[in-house]
């Protein structure tokens, strides 16, 4: 047995054995922390490298947003791209909010308060509560209540692309620096992979715009019809840029109009035949200055002569005209949906060569028609040249002879049978004689078609009116439609705008003349008082007896909605009844 041990010897031996507990508790802390910083790095690096492999611009957006969540342990993340003004938000990506939420909420954020600060600033930013930085002014109804925030701005080539916005970090904790660390680099990598996603967005975008210009080129020289061609170019083009709606406006001859003559996508039967004024359009506004002219929104647009239900899930649009030195032909019209993008000048470039293409048509179309003009006028005059030369000379020299031998003939009847013949032939001379006449003389006059006697007639009625009406019209106005039934359309359209201009008190008319099958129909419909029970009914019986004298018939209704609907219908292409 040893030697009992002292008081202090004891106290000696616990001591070293306290420190040597304390030590190994915080070399466990620290294999800890090390172990934790290996982990987040290992994370991050991971994180950096998920974003890389992305070339989908918006799946590197979900996928930025996604990781800076993880990376900090935030409950709410949020991407903000800016926009081109360089002041607002054109896109937001959430992440921790439900749709539901989202919905109840509102529109997105457009980047006021504490996320236009970062716009404003492009600066992280570390705030331990929202509410108390002099740019906050609050949330909107229905959004979760948010205190800590960390925010950093992704740059894309020394530019602002746009900012991460991270909130409420988990278990109640800060934003610390090593968060504010390993999102800024994150946001570097972001930065790169928006960059690769972008350029590799834009390649694959030319590589779809050299293949629609190859294949309009294919289509105008195998010589295509106009139409055709118009339609392939609108529907690449609203293929390309991710639109809803094509629209192709031409102008109308002689007047300051231009009409809808194709219409592609969203409610493209409803914008088809539409008329719209040159002064004051969106499409008038490209036609004039020769220029591309966007809107951001054009349900707010007052350019946008459509009604308010075929524009309220429409957004940007941008209008690109057809032509350059030697003349405007026309208008191509895109339209996004509602909440998209604007048209970017990167977007707009492709766009004016593709309309450059769409004026090859049209010149080729014209070319193509006139060359057959003039074969057609060539092929008359020959007719008319045989007949006067060869057919009316024969029967000249016939008509001489029989006259001559009439002088011998004794039998009265015989005689008679002669003479009849010889002034059948006189009569066959003049009808000759006539269709000579219309062989080389033209067919109609400039200008003159229904469809421009129309557009006239309602611009004519715009000062009386007080305001422009809505026109559209569809199918072969100016081939279809005899010209007695045009003067009858015209003057029925021009008695039915001056009874709205006079009774109705109407701010809306809306004016819609279809050819279709073998019927005209003409209907004018108003938004004002309606029509009284003991109005005069001179004008409607004028109306309505036009309508009968050509076979048709007349409807007159007050919509439940309010206001006056006119529907005047008759037949084309039929014999006609007398008066």
């Amino acid at each position: 047995m040893g030697r009992p041990k002292a008081p202090g010897e004891q106290a000696r031996v616990r001591l070293p054995q306290l420190r040597l507990d304390e030590l190994l508790e915080e070399l466990q802390a620290r294999l800890d922390a090390a172990r934790g910083t290996r982990d987040r790095v290992h994370s991050l690096l991971e994180a950096v490298l998920s974003v890389g492999r992305e070339l989908d611009l918006q799946q590197a957006l979900r996928g930025i947003v996604q990781a800076a969540a993880v990376l900090v342990d935030a409950e709410y993340a949020a991407l903000g791209v800016i926009g081109p003004d360089g002041r607002r938000l054109s896109e937001f990506l959430t992440v921790g909010i439900s749709d539901e939420r989202i919905a109840r909420i509102g529109h997105y954020p457009e980047g006021h308060g504490i996320l236009g600060e970062l716009i404003r600033n492009p600066e992280t930013l570390r705030l331990e509560k929202i509410s108390a930085h002099p740019a906050s002014y609050g949330f909107p109804a229905n959004h979760p209540p948010m205190n800590t925030f960390l925010g950093v701005p992704i740059r894309v080539r020394e530019q602002i692309f746009g900012n991460l916005y991270l909130t409420e970090k988990r278990g109640g904790a800060q934003f610390d620096e090593d968060d504010e660390s390993v999102l800024a680099t994150l946001a570097v990598a972001a930065g790169v992979a928006i960059d690769n996603a972008r350029l590799y967005e834009e390649s694959r975008l030319r590589e779809r715009w050299l293949r629609a210009s190859a294949e309009i080129t294919h289509r105008l020289l195998s010589g295509s019809e106009r139409t055709e061609v118009l339609a392939l170019i609108a529907e690449r083009a609203r293929e390309n840029t991710g639109a809803a709606l094509a629209v192709v406006a031409v102008p109308v001859e002689h007047t300051d109009s231009l009409t809808v003559e194709l219409a592609i996508g969203q409610e493209a039967d409803a914008h088809r035949g539409r008329v719209l004024p040159a002064d004051g359009s969106l499409i008038g506004q490209a036609f004039s200055a020769g220029v591309p002219v966007t809107s951001p929104d054009v349900a707010d647009d007052e350019r946008v002569s459509a009604d308010p239900e075929l524009v309220s899930t429409l957004g940007p649009a941008v209008a690109v005209p057809i032509g350059g030195k030697d003349g405007v032909r026309g208008v191509v019209l895109l339209v996004r949906p509602a909440g998209r993008p604007a048209f970017s000048d990167k977007e707009t470039e492709p766009l004016q060569g593709f309309a450059a293409q769409a004026a090859v048509a049209m010149e080729l179309a014209e070319r193509r028609r006139d060359a057959e003009q003039i074969a057609l006028l060539q092929d008359r005059d020959r007719i008319a040249r045989d007949l006067h030369d060869l057919a009316i000379q024969r029967l000249f020299a016939t008509g001489m002879t029989l006259q001559s031998a009439g002088r011998f003939i004794d039998h009265p009847q015989a005689s008679e049978r002669v003479a009849r013949a010889v002034d059948d032939l006189d009569e066959t001379i003049k009808i000759i004689r006539s269709t000579i006449f219309g062989l080389r003389s033209r067919d109609d006059a400039v200008g003159q078609g229904l469809r421009a006697k129309v557009v006239r007639t309602v611009g004519e009625a715009a000062p009386v009116l007080g305001f422009a009406a809505s026109l559209r019209m569809e199918g072969l106005l100016d081939t279809q439609v005899p010209v007695e039934t045009a003067d009858h359309v015209l003057a029925v359209l021009s008695e039915a705008l001056t009874n709205i201009a006079r009774h109705a008190r109407a701010d809306r008319t809306d004016v819609v003349l279809e050819a279709h099958g073998d019927s005209l129909t003409l209907t004018v419909a108003d938004n004002g008082v309606g029509i009284p029970p003991d109005g005069r009914r001179s004008g409607l019986r004028n109306m309505a007896d036009r309508a009968e004298q050509l076979g048709g018939s007349m409807e007159v209704s007050s919509p439940s909605g309010g206001g006056a609907r006119l529907v005047w219908r008759v037949p084309v292409g039929q014999p006609q009844r007398e008066p």
